[in-house]
């Protein structure tokens, strides 16, 4: 296809840009988005990154929020060729928290001002549809003026319903890709696209604030593949869409393959604001990783969410979806440059090197949650730095969807 002009030089002449388009529209043809795509250039990421902006504060102002993040198992029965803790990979080491233990977090989170918690994890056996509710239960007990946000993959309708009535406010379960042969190319025969849509549709049908998503670069991704993710959103109409470059993790089917691109990751940040004004979109982990400035980059091109780590520091690391995933020493609150030291040292093994003493194990561990806490409250600080150098503040806030019931679909 030829490089045609589709940026400010025909918007200047009277006529109306593909981009202008999409403003109005909230959607585009399949043609036009892969016309979108392959015109990507400084000068139209700039325009579209201006305009998904000015979306963003006219529904959010400034408000950034935050989602305390607790990855509670790396337990998973599946074996999508991407991800680091695949059923099959055995470098993996597995842990499971207890329900004391992701409870903590959450009580730890509140005191720093989080108002929705995130548990995810893989699709563990042992954390069944009774345990997930009990879960879900106690913490809007303990919090009643917090949202719960699960991730926790692909189940049947009647459970997912369960969560719900347990009190469960959101559910994130990405699609990864929206055409059913480039899913096939990613996941073993035992996961399907079709099941995957059936999850997201029934979640939506059940009363969750629905957020869904795919990885940007993926193996074998083309823009025709991405022009059918930004139609499959247009139909659904999420309240949260989460999108990041792809990580290679060494120790999968895809450990050779290339990661994707920063630029196109905030090009689709752009396009995805424009085409929902109102959803809840992240500036991902996987952003951050691969350019230390990538939260900032992904708010300036209309993100307004971001998802610091409250997952104890002792098993953090595990949690390895993709390779050098930022803030698995001691959280990505912050960010490169903001790692939570001190809880680091203490679990890392100081508690333990200390002379015995009566009552002394009881010491360590409070001394190691007390050096735990100090560490957050700084990683949580220096987000709030890095977001007010550009212009944008850190609320404390369940920070719902916006989105009225009588908005036009």
């Amino acid at each position: 296809m030829g490089r045609v002009k589709i940026g400010m030089d025909i918007s200047m002449k009277g006529q109306e840009t593909i981009v202008e388009k999409l403003e109005r529209e909230r959607v585009l043809s399949r043609s036009d988005y892969i016309t979108l795509l392959q015109n990507r250039d400084e000068a139209l990421a700039k325009e579209l990154s201006g305009r998904a902006v000015n979306l963003r504060e006219q529904y959010y102002g400034k408000d950034v929020y935050i989602r305390g993040l607790i990855e509670f198992t790396n337990y998973c029965k599946n074996d999508c060729f991407y991800c680091g803790i695949r059923a099959s990979n055995s470098k993996v080491r597995r842990y499971r928290l207890s329900s004391e233990e992701i409870l903590a977090c959450c009580k730890r989170g509140y005191a720093l001002g989080f108002r929705t918690f995130v548990l995810q994890g893989g699709e563990d056996p042992y954390f069944g549809e009774d345990e997930i509710s009990r879960l879900v239960e106690a913490i809007k007990r303990e919090h009643p003026d917090c949202a719960v946000t699960l991730s926790v993959g692909e189940h049947p309708r009647a459970v997912y319903r369960r969560w719900f009535e347990a009190g469960a406010d959101r559910y994130l379960l990405r699609h990864e890709t929206a055409d059913d042969a480039h899913y096939r190319m990613l996941h073993p025969v035992s996961c399907s696209p079709e099941n995957r849509k059936r999850c997201l549709w029934d979640l939506k049908e059940i009363g969750y604030q629905v957020g869904c998503g795919f990885m940007v670069g993926s193996p074998r991704q083309t823009e025709e593949y991405l022009a059918e993710d930004l139609l499959f959103l247009h139909k659904l109409q999420p309240e949260m869409v989460g999108i990041g470059p792809f990580i290679p993790q060494y120790d999968t089917p895809f450990g050779g393959e290339p990661a994707g691109s920063i630029g196109l990751t905030l090009f689709l940040l752009g396009i995805i604001r424009i085409m929902l004004p109102d959803v809840l979109l992240p500036a991902t982990t996987a952003l951050n990783t691969l350019d230390s400035r990538g939260m900032e980059k992904g708010m300036l091109a209309g993100a307004n969410v971001c998802m610091p780590n409250l997952t104890p520091d002792r098993v953090r690391g595990q949690y390895a979806l993709y390779e050098g995933k930022d803030g698995v020493k001691g959280g990505d609150a912050g960010g490169r440059g903001a790692v939570w030291e001190s809880e680091a040292r203490i679990a890392g093994g100081d508690a333990e090197e200390c002379t015995p003493v009566p009552g002394g194990e009881v010491r360590a561990e409070s001394v190691r949650k007390e050096s735990a806490a100090t560490g957050q409250r700084e990683a949580l600080g220096a987000l709030r730095r890095r977001m007010e150098a550009i212009g944008y503040r850190v609320v404390t806030d369940r920070g719902d969807c916006k989105r009225k019931k009588t908005d036009p679909i």
